[in-house]
């Protein structure tokens, strides 16, 4: 029997184990890849406060020793459901395995919805990006593109427009479809060009490094380079929550349907990180919720 079982390794999971583990109760971590989820991918950090900088993977390796040294205990499996019981809950896994606990955190995250393009995973941090905030003072004064033409995208866009030489957005659809005060935003910008109705279909490199992208205009099939220095890419998240239906309510997104609480509609079951609606999933905002979701599941248990 665990005090406190935390489905996923990311930030905000054991952020939660690490508070669980200093109110004096155990902890179970539970994920099923690698400690340290998105963060991982960002081969520097330098908005997290009170760090000058350093890499996702530093971040990620300090904070897991940390609840190790504190007593934490680590479990690589795939957690497929989450049920109650009387006065406990239990937490089942692909692998076969069953853990009973008093409360669950699901810190389950959310990965970024990636092009699908050959040398994509390669390239990220050495061109490919997925986090203007994180990463665009990386390309002060260079020429960029965003994928995408969402609100996402445009924020992005309209971020990286102050710091890049130049913009591209790059718009599967035949329009934009972020909120129109964001595109009267970026219409003033003379540095950024919006190119609708294209295809990215291939990611351009020389020596391991972007130089560009291929596209193609669907409305003739014509292709073409559009060079580069790095290429932000806003096509959505996709939340992992679809096992956990059971016991916490989702959006029409597929994330958990739950506040800066962090509390579900199950007693004893919790939600933490970019799992959760939200407005901003930043290192910072995950980190909070961990904390939050760690601290009322130790107040409910006393």
């Amino acid at each position: 029997m665990h005090d406190v079982i935390v489905v996923g390794g990311g930030p905000a999971g054991m952020t939660a184990a690490l508070y669980a583990l200093r109110n004096g109760k155990s902890a179970l971590v539970i994920e099923r890849e690698g400690f340290g989820g998105q963060i991982t991918h960002s081969p520097k950090v330098e908005n997290y406060p009170g760090t000058l900088q350093m890499s996702g993977n530093e971040f990620a390796e300090r904070l897991l020793d940390q609840i190790l040294a504190q007593g934490a205990e680590i479990e690589f499996e795939n957690v497929i459901k989450v049920e109650q019981n009387e006065s406990t809950l239990t937490v089942r896994t692909e692998e076969g395995s069953a853990f009973e606990g008093k409360a669950v955190i699901l810190a389950t995250g959310a990965s970024h919805r990636m092009l699908g393009l050959p040398g994509e995973q390669e390239l990220v941090g050495e061109g490919v990006s997925y986090c203007a905030i994180c990463d665009g003072d990386f390309y002060a004064g260079k020429d960029v593109c965003v994928v995408g033409g969402g609100n996402s995208a445009l924020q992005e866009a309209v971020l990286l427009s102050d710091i890049c030489r130049t913009v591209t957005i790059l718009q599967d659809m035949p329009f934009l479809t972020g909120e129109q005060k964001l595109q009267d935003v970026l219409t003033k910008k003379e540095n950024v060009r919006v190119m609708c109705g294209v295809a990215v279909t291939a990611l351009n490199q020389s020596d391991g490094v972007l130089t560009g992208v291929g596209i193609r205009h669907r409305e003739n099939s014509i292709e073409e380079s559009v060079s580069c220095d790095g290429v932000f890419v806003a096509i959505g998240l996709v939340p992992h929550n679809e096992a956990f239906t059971d016991v916490a309510d989702l959006d029409a997104a597929g994330y958990f349907d739950a506040d800066e609480r962090c509390l579900s509609m199950t007693p004893g079951v919790y939600v933490a990180g970019d799992c959760r609606r939200k407005g901003i999933r930043q290192l910072a905002t995950a980190i909070a919720d961990g904390a939050c979701a760690a601290m009322a599941a130790c107040r409910n248990m006393d």
